[in-house]
């Protein structure tokens, strides 16, 4: 179990004022951003796509599935090795709620089309890639394009549906070596937990990805890590990009701050984008990279136009929640995305965030969210940014960690092929060493933690997993089963008030990994993925409005098949923690919102599989998910 290091907070209804003018000067640190190289938005070859799993196929510096901490098998909190890590100290009873309807048709989609997938990541760049789940979604829209990257891979589009790019790797795009040269066996740099926005003020795209660098070319991390930071040259996000490192390890070196991680290095994790007038705004959570402990959010604040205009130096404010000036843990501090040129221009420019509390909790519980307030931002293009911070407790409804979630049985390949007892499949298309027999697992839900934030029409919109009883959906005893759901907020964040929230849920299944994207209008749109015992999991939808609150729910794409990854499955993933989410995206070009969800798009019978572990090109050997990219017009 990860712990908080050497903090206790002490947290009530109210509040809490925190330097409204400058930051203490334990909480804040001045740093520069590493010189820029260049790179382009082209794609290598893509294959061969040879199917079986190979040497190497997981990438063992990360223990083997590109995330840990959440729900192993067992239904207990695991909190994992390296990255995309959790706190969350239990799994809350859930709210009860009485549910909410399924729609019958979808007359708002203006278009829907499958996005990246599994196969698209694995054989990307020669085939120079591991076998990574989950995908981690980025989408980002503007000028006539949508750019969508997950873990770690990218497509740019039209916005009518046509491929312009891709697939292409993080590595190439980052301008690093392949993830694993798979002819001499070596390695590049871990890229990983993208996020991407398009700015309609200054015109231009910034992509941003955690990278973790290599011990030479080794598999073994070296400890340094870094925020990579792409800003298109134009508005073109096919052209080229400007690239700038932002170091993450926080232990004195590479102009960074000494936060004494456990072992030397600190880790900037599950990096996320959003930006004001002036202003980008950079999250991680901080945890000792080979140790123990929690250090804290980190929130880096860098001039937008300093940034566009490849500026020779560039000043970075770094916020360092974990500080004991800080009155309030922060906890995945995600920094809100401003709707075309819309954004809070009080106090010389301001920025918001929020972060949920749950996590904190050995209850799993909250019924707080922590409203943090970045002012001056203005000053972030000048040569000595004097910013100010407040933050603020706003009471919610009460919310919670969630369960994992149940699904659908149906064909399982992978499965089937790891416990196969007439064959040797699972060594020679699966890469396993031993065979073992694997149940239907339940998916990853969150942890709770604040997922994607908006700033639109005057108000705050977010949404966070949570668990949830609804109404009649009781076990074989009668009793009520808590099951993963959505809790979304609309807040005002002057008067730190809701103005409306509420729950969304579905009897005998499951929603969850929620985001957000509302017009400049104030109409939104929740995205999630919807899957359960009735349900393969599948792309869905809310509509989320300020005043009646969300909609019913829509299915953009059904699933077809169940959930069929590697990180389930002993013996590739031990303990089994059947990857899900981490986070989905959805994002605006000011009339309409455009929607990306993880889903399950194909399914075939272990006999098809056998022959062809692709499934004819429609997954990998050790991995089934798939994305849909949806667009909804109001």
């Amino acid at each position: 179990m990860k712990v908080l290091q050497c903090r206790t907070w002490i947290v009530g209804i109210g509040a809490l004022m925190l330097f409204t003018n400058g930051l203490a000067s334990g909480s804040t640190f001045r740093m520069n951003l590493a010189p820029a190289r260049t790179t382009s938005a082209v794609a290598p070859p893509f294959g061969p796509a040879s199917g079986a799993a190979q040497a190497n196929e997981i990438d063992s510096a990360v223990a083997g599935d590109d995330a840990d901490g959440g729900n192993g098998d067992d239904g207990a909190l695991d909190t994992g090795k390296v990255i995309n890590r959790s706190i969350a100290r239990g799994v809350g009873r859930g709210a009860k709620t009485s549910g909410s309807s399924r729609a019958k048709s979808n007359p708002e989609i203006v278009r829907s089309f499958d996005g990246l997938n599994f196969f698209d990541q694995r054989f990307a760049n020669n085939g120079n890639q591991f076998s990574v789940e989950p995908p981690d979604q980025g989408l980002c829209v503007g000028n006539g394009f949508v750019m969508e990257s997950v873990n770690n891979v990218i497509k740019i589009y039209d916005t009518a549906g046509n491929l312009l790019v891709g697939p292409l790797d993080d590595n190439t795009f980052y301008g690093y070596p392949a993830a694993i040269n798979r002819s001499a066996g070596t390695r590049g740099p871990e890229v990983t937990d993208p996020s991407c926005l398009y700015d309609a003020d200054t015109k231009r795209w910034f992509h941003v990805a955690l990278t973790l660098d290599r011990i030479g070319t080794t598999a073994g991390l070296a400890g340094t890590n870094h925020l990579d930071i792409a800003v298109s040259n134009t508005s073109d996000p096919t052209g080229a990009w400007t690239i700038y490192s932002l170091p993450a390890q926080n232990n004195g070196t590479q102009g960074t701050p000494d936060h004494h991680c456990d072992l030397g290095f600190c880790l900037g994790d599950y990096p996320h984008i959003g930006a004001d007038a002036n202003g980008i705004y950079l999250t991680t959570n901080e945890f000792s990279l080979f140790g123990d402990g929690f250090n804290g959010a980190q929130i880096y604040a860098i001039g937008k136009q300093l940034l566009t205009s490849g500026a020779p130096e560039i000043p970075v404010v770094l916020i360092n929640t974990g500080d004991p000036d800080i009155p309030v843990p922060g906890f995945t501090v995600w920094p809100a995305q401003s709707v075309g040129s819309h954004h809070d221009t009080d106090n010389g420019g301001t920025e918001f965030l929020l972060s949920s509390l749950a996590v904190f909790f050995d209850s799993g519980e909250s019924n707080l969210l922590v409203q943090w307030t970045i002012t001056n931002t203005q000053s972030l293009d000048t040569p000595n940014p004097l910013i100010g911070l407040t933050t603020s407790l706003v009471a919610t409804q009460t919310y919670s960690v969630p369960p994992s979630s149940n699904q659908k049985d149906g064909n399982l390949p992978l499965r089937d092929c790891l416990a196969d007892l007439t064959t040797s499949c699972f060594s020679a298309i699966a890469g396993a060493t031993s065979r073992f027999n694997n149940r239907l697992v339940h998916i990853d839900s969150n942890d709770s933690r604040m997922q994607q934030v908006y700033y639109a029409n005057g108000k705050l919109w977010s949404a966070l997993d949570t668990g949830v009883q609804v109404s009649g959906d009781v076990d074989s005893n009668g009793n009520p089963v808590t099951r993963a759901g959505i809790a979304y907020f609309v807040l005002n964040p002057n008067s730190g008030k809701v103005v409306t929230q509420g729950v969304v849920a579905i009897k005998g299944n499951n929603v969850n990994y929620p985001a957000v994207a509302v017009t400049d209008s104030g109409r939104g749109v929740m995205a999630f993925t919807l899957v359960g015992a009735d349900n393969f999991p599948s792309a869905a939808y809310a509509s989320i409005d300020a005043k009646t609150g969300a909609g019913d729910i829509h299915v953009a794409a059904a699933g077809v098949g169940p959930d069929d990854g590697f990180t389930g499955y002993r013996p590739l993933s031990v303990p089994p923690r059947p990857r899900w989410g981490d986070y989905g995206a959805a994002a605006t070009d000011g009339s309409t919102i455009w929607l990306a969800s993880e889903y399950i798009a194909q399914t075939c019978t272990y006999a098809d599989y056998f022959v062809d572990p692709t499934c004819g090109h429609t997954r990998g050997a050790l991995g089934n998910w798939a994305t849909r990219i949806t667009q909804v017009h109001f």
